[in-house]
């Protein structure tokens, strides 16, 4: 069969007339999600460790924390806290708890690992960089955890906004 010329120059019976080439991506790999019902936001796939959709029972209320913390999960015996993103954010709707499953994003920097949960994820997507503007309608309390935004996709009005995540570890909020 190998010596076969059909073999070799890929020709054969279940074989379409032309050869699809792998398309190389172009940017980064990004994962998106919603905040809120209208709200978009990207994180960089490499400061994230994982994604948890967790019942929020599961979730275990801690007395005497700051109020953006919903609480904590144990995850694979690791305690993550777990907070709510969009209040984080400045949004002033808190998450929707009431629901079976709750999609949490787990995020590290130098060991610190923190979960944010948010409305839905949306799935991930390359992205370039290069795209990536300042970004102008953000709650003021947000602008803080921001690297910029990409513009508006062709039949659409919607801004994807990239998150900071080592910025969002590190603020002072979460002592408040």
């Amino acid at each position: 069969m190998v010596g076969n010329p059909d073999f070799l120059m890929g020709k054969g019976q279940d074989q379409g007339p032309e050869l699809q080439e792998l398309e190389t991506p172009e940017g980064e790999l990004y994962l998106r999600f919603f905040v809120t019902a209208g709200e978009e936001f990207a994180l960089p796939a490499t400061g994230i460790r994982r994604i948890i959709e967790q019942s929020p029972d599961r979730i275990t209320a801690v007395p005497n924390v700051s109020p953006l913390l919903l609480g904590t999960l144990n995850e694979q015996g690791r305690v993550i806290w777990v907070a709510d993103l969009g209040q984080f954010l400045g949004y002033p709707i808190p998450l929707n708890t009431d629901r079976p499953e709750i999609p949490v994003i787990a995020v590290e920097d130098q060991g610190t690992m923190l979960g944010l949960a948010v409305n839905q994820i949306v799935g991930t997507d390359w992205m370039d960089l290069d795209e990536l503007q300042m970004a102008r309608t953000t709650p003021d309390a947000a602008a803080p955890f921001l690297k910029g935004e990409w513009p508006p996709k062709q039949n659409s009005d919607q801004v994807l906004r990239l998150l900071d995540h080592v910025a969002v570890l590190r603020s002072a909020r979460w002592a408040a």
